[in-house]
């Protein structure tokens, strides 16, 4: 017993004296980082003016800023972790000011060394594999300004205590309380291109942490924004290390700290803001065509010059010119001028073509004034009717976040053209990877993970939006690729919009032949559940590397589901894998994916599984059913032919259907 004491007394002693030979490293501040000593990594510096930029306007980088010296917070005799105190300023200055980036985060880690980490909605600090492992030993307080559902995150603007994963254990909105009166904080943007302050602060004898938020130069809030009791004893091992992580997206943004000041055992010393560096400003690059005419010197030479602005305005309005009626005004900044898109596109030139569709063509464009890659489809709008709705849902499409969705960022309207702009994705569809043989061949982790990838982006559509959307064409050449191959869902010109609870309307059937679900020719309702059906064929496709029907001579056609069925029946279904395959896949995986393709594809629609279930069954969070060979009997196959069901099924015959059902049978 003594001998432990001893043993105790001198590794106190000793750590008190590693400590004490450093030059007080439990105590810094840094108005402003002009030769401040820090460990950076990834794309993270310090600008001549002394600004920290952990990111610049590079996509999917991540920026790491981490204090050198190791700092020591828990107390050896009790296990305890210490107060401590630190207080920063930063600002995010994004290059759009309505699209942004990811966040960053202030950290406290195990280790300097973030390496395996991913960017993105990860922020730099974990991965996939393990966000949320209790090993990580990783404290952060995040400034989130992305929406990610696989989070939980309550919104695209919040303050977050995270603990070993992105998953926050408490979120706030963004804001702070003007007195200690206020029922309500005020809000504040993260992306207003302002610097703002934080404080976080740990009593560790209360184990109660407290996040403040303020705009700069206002004083520290009375009231934080959020106040928590947390033990963290079971997170911290010492030594840890204090810093910043940031990442960026397909957007992009500067991710700055302009001062920061940090102390164990007592209050954070107060920053100087005149001191601080300026945050970065973004220079616009439209140029007033106003500067580029010369001031008329004579009468004489006045009056040319307003003739020649006369014709070159009339002409300049004429092949600019846009449709624009006063209900579009409310949509403004979801409406992009037909100048910019003809500019961004190089006029529309075939060399900046990605692709035709049977709904229009697609270019790829970069934006004049943000530098932000975009994709611009042109869809033709002869007919008025219904166009307000239409160019209604298109806006509220635009404001869905989600990873696994390319974002819609707006239209604009021209003479019988409507545009509309997405998000540029580098690695183009998912149909070429399947189709043309001079691409790579994807791997089946690859394919996997673009399979669950859309599930989680159709579950957030169908039951996360304020307003079920209904995707209407879900097709590998919808799916397309970022520059990490992540699938994300796109062309959103076909989908519907309804209330929660509500029924949807009978519409036009549109949609792409072999990913229609046999009862919208009965009904010409799409559904959510028409949507599934849709997305089990693009299962199959992406299992078999096979269009859904495909020629077989003349007058004959090949269907996907029938080869899948009757390699089901021989109890060798994945022996209908895409040959291009090989042997490098996981058996269980793709069995997984043809079985739920075909309860998908399934021809009753009460049948189907809804995207939740969908999403569980592909996460390994439930088991798919297994069902018997009389799953659909004659008398079910009847009663589709009563309903008039054979008329308009996708499938050439109702043998197809029977076995298209039967998702166990000949095992």
């Amino acid at each position: 017993m003594f001998l432990n004491t001893l043993l105790c007394f001198i590794l106190f002693f000793l750590r008190q004296s590693l400590a004490a030979s450093t030059t007080e490293p439990n105590e810094f501040t840094f108005n402003g980082f002009t030769g401040a000593n820090l460990t950076l990594d990834g794309f993270a510096s310090i600008t001549s003016t002394g600004l920290l930029m952990l990111t610049n306007t590079s996509k999917e980088k991540v920026g790491h800023a981490f204090h050198p010296s190791p700092l020591y917070f828990k107390n050896l005799t009790n296990g305890t972790v210490f107060s401590f105190s630190t207080t920063f300023v930063f600002g995010i200055v994004s290059e759009d000011p309505v699209f942004s980036s990811f966040g960053l985060a202030f950290v406290i880690s195990r280790t300097k060394d973030f390496s395996g980490a991913t960017g993105s909605q990860y922020l730099g600090l974990f991965n996939l594999s393990n966000n949320g492992n209790s090993t990580n030993h990783v404290f952060a307080v995040e400034l989130d300004t992305i929406l990610n559902p696989e989070f939980q995150d309550i919104n695209d603007n919040h303050v977050g205590i995270d603990i070993n994963s992105l998953r926050s254990n408490w979120s706030y909105t963004a804001g702070y309380y003007a007195d200690e009166t206020s029922m309500y904080p005020t809000n504040l943007s993260l992306i207003s291109r302002k610097a703002m302050q934080v404080w976080v602060e740990y009593d560790g004898e209360e184990m109660m942490l407290n996040v403040t938020l303020a705009p700069v130069p206002m004083a520290k809030p009375r009231k934080p924004l959020l106040s928590e009791t947390i033990d963290l004893s079971s997170v911290f091992l010492d030594p840890m290390f204090v810093g910043f992580s940031s990442s960026t997206g397909p957007a992009t943004a500067f991710h700055c700290v302009l001062g920061w000041s940090f102390k164990m055992n007592g209050a954070a010393e107060d920053l100087n803001y005149s001191l601080l560096p300026l945050l970065p400003s973004i220079k616009s690059t439209a140029k007033s065509k106003v500067l580029e005419i010369v001031l008329p010197i004579a009468s004489a030479a006045l009056v040319v010059i307003m003739i020649a602005m006369v014709v070159y305005f009339v002409r300049w309005r004429n092949k600019y010119a846009e449709d624009l009626e006063d209900w579009e005004l409310e949509y403004g900044p979801h409406r992009f001028s037909y100048k910019d898109l003809f500019k961004a596109t190089k006029g529309f030139k075939d060399k900046e073509l990605l692709g035709i569709g049977g709904f229009g063509r697609v270019y790829k464009g970069v934006l004049p004034s943000s530098k932000l890659e975009v994709a611009v489809k042109k869809v033709s709008h002869e007919s008025r009717q219904g166009l307000r709705e239409f160019i209604a849902e298109v806006v509220t499409i635009g404001s869905l976040r989600h990873r696994n969705l390319v974002q819609l960022l707006g239209y604009c309207r021209r003479k019988g053209e409507l545009l509309l702009v997405y998000d540029f994705m580098s690695n183009g569809s998912l149909d070429k990877f399947l189709y043309d043989q001079s691409k790579p061949t994807l791997d089946w982790a690859t394919r996997f993970r673009i399979i669950k990838g859309v599930a989680s982006g159709l579950l957030y559509l169908h039951e996360d939006c304020e307003q079920i959307v209904i995707h209407r064409d879900i097709k590998a050449s919808n799916v397309l690729l970022d520059n990490e191959f992540n699938g994300r869902l796109g062309d959103f010109g076909l989908a519907k919009l309804y209330d929660h609870g509500a029924d949807p309307q009978t519409t036009n059937i549109v949609g792409t032949m072999g990913y229609l679900a046999p009862e919208l020719a009965r009904t010409g309702k799409a559904t959510t559940i028409t949507d599934v059906f849709a997305f089990g064929t693009f299962m199959l496709e992406v299992a078999c590397g096979r269009r859904p029907v495909e020629s077989a001579g003349e007058d004959e056609s090949l269907v996907l589901v029938d080869l899948v069925v009757k390699n089901w029946r021989r109890g060798t279904v994945v022996a209908i894998r895409d040959p291009r395959l090989g042997e490098e896949y996981v058996a269980e995986e793709m069995e997984l994916v043809l079985k739920l393709g075909l309860l998908c594809s399934h021809p009753l629609p009460m049948a189907r599984p809804s995207m939740r279930q969908v999403v569980q069954y592909l996460q390994g969070d439930a088991t798919l059913p297994e069902l018997s060979p009389t799953y659909l009997s004659i008398s079910v196959v009847e009663l589709l032919h009563n309903d008039g069901f054979d008329d308009f099924m996708s499938y050439p015959s109702s043998s197809t259907m029977t076995a298209a059902s039967v998702v166990s049978g000949g095992r």
